[in-house]
C-alpha cells in the first residue's frame, strides 16, 4: 500500500500515456466509508480552482489535483485526488 506522500510524488510524474490503478474512499452519510478502485489510462491531470466552498472570502484560492483517466471500456472518468486516494503504476 502506498502513502500519501508517494501517492502525492507519483501524481507529478504522471504523464498521458501512463496505466495506473487509483485506490480511493468514497463516504456515505457519517459513519459508512466504501473503498473501490479506478483501473484506466491517464489522459490528462491538472490542478483546478475550486469555487465549491460555502462561505469562503472570494480572495482564497482553493484548487484540487484532478486525473482524468481512460477506462478500459472507453470512458472518461475524472478522479480528484485527497488524503485517501492511493496511486499505483502499472506495467
Amino acid at each position: 500500500m502506498t502513502t500519501e506522500a508517494e501517492s502525492r510524488q507519483l501524481f507529478t510524474e504522471l504523464k498521458s500515456g501512463d496505466r495506473i490503478e487509483v485506490e480511493h474512499e468514497v463516504k456515505v452519510g457519517s459513519s459508512k466509508t466504501w473503498t473501490t478502485k479506478t483501473v484506466g489510462t491517464v489522459e490528462n491531470t491538472e490542478r483546478r480552482r475550486q469555487g465549491l466552498h460555502f462561505r469562503r472570502n472570494r480572495d482564497d484560492k482553493v484548487f484540487a489535483d484532478m486525473i482524468i483517466l481512460k477506462r478500459d471500456d472507453g470512458e472518461l472518468t475524472t478522479v480528484t485526488m485527497d488524503e485517501f486516494t492511493r496511486l499505483k503504476k502499472l506495467s
